[in-house]
């Protein structure tokens, strides 16, 4: 089964894609109540087949309200109990998310015009009492937050991300953003190993999920 990714923006618009075992429901949610410019005509969205993780990306936009192509987007189901546990005894959690975008070429081989790789990091500091998230899209920026809610929101998070430049792209091309994120594997300090046994052999990666569009 294909796994469909909850949102897109086109025109001014945000549809909503439902999913049920033998159909599919689609309808309009909502207006959004501001501008957003973008000559992107949206084709589809849809995931590779899914695998044993339930981590899952939802929230896809792709836009060009600055006059290039921005991605936004969001991970589901990325933190466990022995996770939250882990975080809060110090331990830095790291999810990584790549990102490719490919012009489609039809009866040959797509051509890849940008590929990235953005790292976040969580931590917390039990001696002040704050999540420390790193993001390395800008420019490896240290947050410092106190609600572990919005440092969980931060780090799962991709907020505009520009892909790559207008002047890389041509018009009535089809292109596609191809996308997946991957928990980083937890390194234990080794007075932790017994205690978080299991959480030492795990990690997860998302489905490669992707967004057509054409410009």
């Amino acid at each position: 089964m294909y796994k469909i990714p909850d949102f897109f923006v086109s025109n001014g618009w945000t549809f909503l894609l439902g999913e049920k075992r033998d159909s599919m429901r689609f309808f309009v949610k909502e207006i959004i109540s501001r501008t957003v410019i973008t000559p992107f005509l949206l084709v589809s969205l849809f995931a590779s087949p899914a695998r044993a993780s339930e981590a899952a990306l939802t929230d896809i936009v792709v836009t060009n309200t600055r006059g290039q192509p921005l991605l936004y987007f969001s991970i589901t189901n990325c933190f466990t109990e022995d996770m939250k546990e882990a975080i809060h005894n110090g331990i830095m959690t790291t999810f990584t998310f790549f990102i490719k975008l490919y012009e489609i070429k039809g009866f040959w081989w797509d051509k890849k015009i940008a590929d990235l790789k953005v790292s976040h990091d969580i931590q917390y500091d039990s001696l002040k009492k704050v999540y420390r998230v790193r993001l390395s899209e800008r420019n490896n920026k240290m947050i410092l937050v106190r609600d572990f809610q919005e440092a969980k929101k931060l780090a799962s998070e991709i907020v505009d991300l520009e892909i790559t430049g207008l002047h890389n792209l041509h018009k009535g091309s089809r292109y596609q953003v191809r996308m997946m994120a991957e928990l980083d594997k937890i390194t234990l300090p080794f007075y932790l190993h017994y205690v978080f046994f299991f959480l030492s052999l795990w990690d997860f990666e998302t489905d490669w999920y992707r967004v057509d569009f054409k410009y």
